[in-house]
């Protein structure tokens, strides 16, 4: 049994595809990309649960492994691409936390809220004809 993994082992190291297909340099960033997939749909939330000391975070881990993914030999472009879309993400998540809670992003939502709200209240109380 032993001798029939090992044959298929090197079939398959033997074909530069499959070889990548089957390491690490493939399958570490395809499982990454968790991470840029979530930051991008998380861009359509509400900016008030966004985490400023997170996103710090993600931002300087992303920089770092783009780094590394370059650093490394062979070059890792696939990892390098995940870094890069999840740096993206989380700069436009910095972006709208820092405009949410110190450029008034939050107290123009609130008095948009509170003028729609109005709107409604009277609408609901106008007489009907």
């Amino acid at each position: 049994m032993a001798s029939a993994i090992a044959a298929l082992n090197a079939k398959i190291r033997s074909q530069p595809v499959l070889n990548y297909i089957c390491s690490t340099h493939f399958w570490g960033p395809v499982s990454n990309f968790g991470i840029p997939v979530a930051a991008v749909m998380d861009t359509k939330k509400d900016p008030e649960i966004i985490s400023g000391k997170m996103t710090a975070a993600l931002v300087v881990y992303s920089a770092v492994f783009m780094r590394y993914s370059l650093a490394v030999t062979p070059k890792n472009y696939l990892l390098f691409g995940c870094h890069f879309v999840n740096e993206g993400a989380q700069l436009a998540q910095a972006y709208r936390y820092i405009n949410w809670w110190h450029y008034g992003g939050r107290e123009k939502a609130l008095a948009e809220r509170a003028t729609a709200e109005g709107a409604k209240a009277r609408e609901a109380s106008a007489p009907v004809s």
